[in-house]
């Protein structure tokens, strides 16, 4: 395989990425096993400054949730709705998978705020009439290091966020839609193929994932020391969390045996640095200089594979996939390969390609996609 190749798929994968009363948080349950999924905890106003424009409310939860172990754990997330009166039934509900901003507490978007982009593309959707429900995901604001690509639990936070705001607030409608973009897009996929199963009792409709983050343990069998070294702190940023995220999806997994001092250290710095901060302490610092022997080796590639690995069958609902072509963090082969394992696998996506768009301006031309598809799906 010639540098060029290798360069290509480490970086495809690494940079894949009402009115109401405020409450205190709650104490949590003394016996966590009695955690209902969805179950709040804590409600409290969002700073008006961190509204999406067009919102007429907007509330922080804590919440409980489920692991990709089952396990209860806490999220937290936001409950935007959109000014005015709702419709008969009450609003539709979006619930937004965020894309990569760390792993850290500071790094929530509940906490940290969101992007220009983000706030921009949400507006859209707000303008719409549709409520926004945005988890953070499990440990971003909540006890513990997120799960960075852990897919299901994502997808538990995304669909809890969901059940979580219903129980604060009844104008909103059972009927809801996922939607994400790369960490996120791959979360929304992986929402998209269990929704119905976890939670039967809401009317899930279908999803939307934008530069979805998938083949990402494909890729990392290229990495070990002797890889090419990649002049880009992104990348190198990037799989500090994906290394971060496999421990904490999988505590018993032997990290440290991969790594090398140095990459023990910048896996310690991505715990709490969100990401520009953290590629900017890493610049000049290649990928192959955190590990001490080739990822391919030990049983990295099969624990990885039961966090990481997008599923390729269970969706039983439409699925948007939309892409760009020069878009440099997830290449269109990726998502090419993606869809193609689908297919091979039963799954068929509704996919749209966006010539000349780079992945944040996929994300905002498949706006004039997915704004229709969306409506169909509430119809």
């Amino acid at each position: 395989m010639t540098r060029r190749s290798v360069i290509s798929l480490v970086s495809a994968a690494l940079l894949a990425t009402g009115p109401l009363a405020g409450t205190a948080l709650a104490d949590p349950p003394a016996n966590t096993e009695s955690a209902d999924p969805g179950t709040v905890i804590g409600n409290e106003a969002l700073p008006q400054s961190m509204w999406i424009d067009g919102a007429g409310s907007a509330r922080k939860l804590t919440y409980w949730t489920r692991d990709s172990s089952d396990r209860p754990a806490l999220s937290t997330g936001v409950v935007f709705t959109p000014a005015g009166t709702p419709p008969p039934g009450g609003w539709p509900v979006l619930s937004w998978e965020h894309g990569t901003v760390g792993v850290g507490d500071d790094c929530a978007p509940s906490v940290a705020g969101r992007s220009d982009r983000d706030m921009g593309f949400l507006a859209t959707w707000m303008k719409q009439g549709y409520a926004i429900v945005a988890t953070d995901y499990i440990g971003l604001g909540t006890p513990g290091i997120h799960a960075y690509l852990d897919g299901r639990a994502e997808a538990h936070a995304a669909i809890d966020m969901v059940r979580a705001a219903h129980a604060v607030d009844d104008a909103l409608a059972s009927k809801w839609v996922a939607i994400g973009q790369s960490q996120g897009g791959g979360a929304a996929v992986f929402t998209a193929s269990l929704a119905t199963r976890y939670a039967p009792e809401l009317d899930y409709r279908g999803a939307v994932a934008t530069g979805p983050a998938s083949n990402i343990v494909d890729a990392a069998t290229l990495i070990g020391p002797n890889t090419p070294a990649i002049p880009s702190s992104h990348i190198t940023a990037y799989a500090t969390y994906v290394f971060n995220g496999l421990k904490a999806a999988r505590p018993d997994f032997d990290l440290d045996s991969y790594l090398t001092p140095l990459g023990k250290q910048a896996v310690a710095d991505a715990q709490t640095l969100c990401f520009q901060p953290l590629a900017d302490r890493l610049n000049g610092i290649s990928l192959n200089q955190l590990v001490s022997r080739p990822l391919s080796e030990g049983d990295f590639v099969s624990v990885a594979r039961t966090v990481m690995d997008v599923p390729l069958t269970g969706y039983d609902r439409p699925l948007f996939l939309g892409q760009g072509t020069n878009d440099t963090d997830v290449p269109a082969p990726l998502t090419a390969k993606l869809v193609a394992d689908m297919t091979a696998a039963g799954t068929h996506p509704e996919v749209h390609v966006y010539p000349g768009k780079d992945h944040s301006g996929a994300m905002l031309a498949s706006l004039a996609d997915s704004v229709p598809f969306v409506a169909r799906l509430f119809a």
